[in-house]
């Protein structure tokens, strides 16, 4: 991959090239040994701290996720379910249904609110 360092066989070819050509044959080797370095440095930076604390992050922000989206759903089905039963028992088929089930949603997205505001720091006013 990379040309050849002048010892041996490849002497040859060295002195047969360009000084434009070596120049850039040295650059090169050095940008692929300052990759390497940087290759290094950084897989020895991210493997302690990578795993731990950004790890348990993650899934506690996918905890809160499936939360957040249960709580929504719940809030909608139980509306929804809510809405059915009035129709059935008066049946005011679709109307109880419709209202109970924009309700739902509306206390869904209350709990989705009131959770996720729940989580952060507020200071303040009251």
């Amino acid at each position: 991959m990379t040309q050849g360092t002048g010892h041996g066989e490849n002497g040859d070819r060295d002195r047969d090239r360009s000084p434009e050509e070596a120049a850039l044959s040295e650059r090169l080797g050095n940008l692929n040994q300052r990759l390497s370095e940087y290759r290094d440095r950084r897989i020895k930076t991210e493997q302690p701290a990578g795993d731990g604390e950004d790890g348990a992050a993650r899934a506690s922000a996918m905890a809160l996720g499936f939360r957040l989206s249960s709580e929504l759903v719940a809030g909608v089905v139980v509306g929804a379910g809510i809405g059915w039963g009035f129709d059935r028992l008066l049946s005011t088929s679709p109307f109880g249904f419709i209202v109970f089930l924009l309700l739902g949603f509306v206390a869904g997205v209350v709990n989705v609110v009131r959770t996720a505001g729940a989580g952060q720091n507020r200071r303040g006013g009251s």
